[in-house]
């Protein structure tokens, strides 16, 4: 549980910068629980429409005492944020293709998309809409984890 899920969270700290991140499809935290703890400059929201969902992670939250983290409970495409994210990420929300679809509109023109897959994803690849353009994707190495992980990192055109 520690590396698929804390350590795999914590890679991208490393990989990704900005201010204000949002984490689409929250759910469980991840990985916005484990980046708002590694950057406590950062300003992390996390979006969820499942109330459940929402209300595990406004505890967390305060059982965590992270001043730095804030829960939405709402639909992402339905969500009107007080102005853009540098860092727009998933796991596990959908596929490429329709993360950009539903969340491209919250990324600022210089920020990024990044979306955690696992195997590299070809035909994901294939989805990235017009007005935004792939920018890399990286393989992801997490200790004690034999699994394929990869980053797929998507630029507003």
């Amino acid at each position: 549980m520690i590396e698929r899920h804390l350590v795999e969270s914590l890679a991208l700290r490393a990989l990704l910068r900005g201010r204000r991140i949002a984490d689409v499809g929250s759910g469980a935290g991840l990985p916005g629980i484990p980046l708002a703890i590694a950057w406590p400059h950062a300003r992390v929201t996390l979006i969820d429409a499942n109330h459940k969902k929402a209300a595990f992670l406004r505890q967390a939250v305060i059982e965590l005492n992270l001043n730095n983290a804030a829960v939405v409970c709402d639909r992402v495409e339905r969500w009107q944020p007080e102005g853009d994210f540098d860092v727009v990420i998933s796991r596990a929300f959908s596929d490429l293709g329709q993360f950009i679809e539903l969340a491209g509109r919250l990324c600022s023109k210089d920020g990024v998309l990044a979306a955690m897959k696992g195997v590299y994803p070809h035909e994901e690849l294939r989805q990235v809409p017009a007005g935004f353009k792939l920018s890399e994707v990286i393989p992801l190495t997490i200790p004690g984890l034999e699994a394929r992980r990869h980053l797929v990192i998507v630029r507003p055109a």
